[in-house]
């Protein structure tokens, strides 16, 4: 069984634990940014997720989104949500001041 996976994002391929949701950039991220041991508070991540999921419900009514995507999108959010993913959101609380490594974090770990 192999440990790892190969990801790919625009800055080319790089190997992710295979039993990890996470993406390229968040990998990229734990491999380059190692400046603290302070996480991101769970709370903030779960705030973060409950946006996704409203903003999958607003999408889904306007018609921006289909039914099919908004519904998966709701799903992993409440998996987020109720505390199912915690340990998939490595990512320290230090980081650009725009958050973008915790947003893509969110991103990959909700598509799973």
């Amino acid at each position: 069984m192999n440990t790892v996976r190969s990801e790919k994002d625009s800055m080319g391929a790089i190997d992710v634990p295979a039993d990890k949701l996470w993406g390229a950039q968040t990998q990229r991220s734990l491999e380059h940014f190692r400046i603290s041991t302070e996480k991101m508070p769970t709370s903030l991540i779960h705030a973060l997720a409950l946006t996704k999921r409203a903003a999958a419900k607003v999408n889904e009514d306007l018609g921006l989104l289909s039914e099919e995507k908004a519904s998966a999108i709701r799903q992993a959010a409440d998996e987020v949500l109720a505390g199912q993913h915690d340990d998939e959101f490595p990512l320290a609380i230090w980081q650009t001041g725009s958050g973008t490594q915790s947003n893509m974090n969110m991103n990959a770990s909700s598509a799973g």
